[in-house]
């Protein structure tokens, strides 16, 4: 079970020929890209969220059920249009981020509109920080992860920090530090992980972490095209990017990243895992992060099980 944002990302599609801007309207949001990956390896999913009753929110829900990822429990909005973001992409594959989510409607889910049974029978329950930026959907956010929790759920964190969201950065600090505080399995991104401990060493921000927050079973960072980093109880695994060319945009490889692991999870437990249980969880999310990267979009750009394993 994933709770948060549901959203079009307007990908930057080139020229008109009048020279105009061209946008390409691709189906996303981190907590949904997250659900489509794990459904393409099998595993059963269902979706938390708000979007408007509008065309992009109908678009949203027929591409999610599409990918087939439970939306029983998606809300429509009839005041609220659907969250938008157009995205930037520069030639090395970062993005910088324009949201229209003044207000959007994933920030309008309420308490009661929470499918709380569902919740608390999960396995695992994933949100980020996307659901912490406003009061009213941050104590509905808050309530699906105590229900989550009560329920034996493992948490699963993913901070997913977006700095134009937040009107003061000490808030956004704030709201990381209750989700790893509360989290089983954090997935933190290079940048992240600065900005919560003050360190570019990975070990030595990842080591901070630990510390403060022993409730942290598996601490992944993600480095870019470095490649990625696993913490788990005295085990420290390094796995380098796929290098194999061909990247347009990065756009959805970190959830994708995020849903390997939990796929791994889910699979193998939490308990007694070895370095070469982390090293085969790493090598797996890195090649089918990289495979996202070189197709456009997110939840219609998901490998599949032989896509990866043919990389690797």
């Amino acid at each position: 079970m994933a709770l948060g944002e549901l959203l079009i990302d307007f990908t930057d599609n080139g020229l008109s020929e009048q020279g105009n801007t061209l946008f390409k309207a691709n189906p996303g949001g981190a907590p949904c890209n997250v659900l489509a990956m794990l459904k393409r390896l099998g595993r059963s999913c269902a979706f938390v969220g708000k979007v408007g009753e509008d065309m992009f929110g109908h678009l949203l829900q027929d591409v999610a059920a599409e990918a087939e990822i439970c939306m029983d429990h998606l809300v429509f909005d009839r005041t609220v249009p659907t969250t938008l973001a157009f995205v930037k992409t520069f030639s090395n594959g970062d993005r910088d981020f324009s949201f229209y989510r003044n207000p959007g409607a994933d920030m309008m889910l309420r308490e009661e509109e929470l499918p709380l049974d569902v919740i608390a029978n999960s396995r695992i329950f994933h949100f980020s920080t996307l659901s912490m930026t406003h009061e009213g959907v941050r104590r509905t956010a808050c309530r699906a992860i105590d229900c989550a929790r009560e329920g034996g759920a493992l948490i699963s964190f993913d901070p997913n920090l977006r700095p134009p969201l937040w009107d003061d950065l000490e808030k956004a600090r704030a709201q990381i530090s209750y989700g790893l505080a509360r989290c089983d399995i954090l997935k933190i991104a290079d940048n992240e992980l600065e900005f919560m401990t003050g360190e570019t060493d990975f070990d030595k921000g990842a080591a901070i972490l630990r510390e403060k927050y022993p409730n942290i079973c598996l601490l992944n960072v993600t480095a870019g095209a470095k490649g990625s980093y696993s913490y788990y109880e005295d085990k420290r695994v390094f796995v380098p990017v796929c290098k194999l060319g061909g990247t347009i945009e990065t756009t959805g490889a970190g959830d994708t990243f995020c849903a390997c692991v939990l796929n791994s999870v889910l699979e193998r437990g939490l308990n007694g895992l070895t370095g070469d249980d982390l090293t085969a969880m790493l090598r797996f999310a890195n090649t089918a992060a990289y495979l996202v990267t070189t197709r456009k979009g997110a939840i219609r750009a998901m490998p599949k099980w032989e896509d990866v394993n043919a990389i690797l």
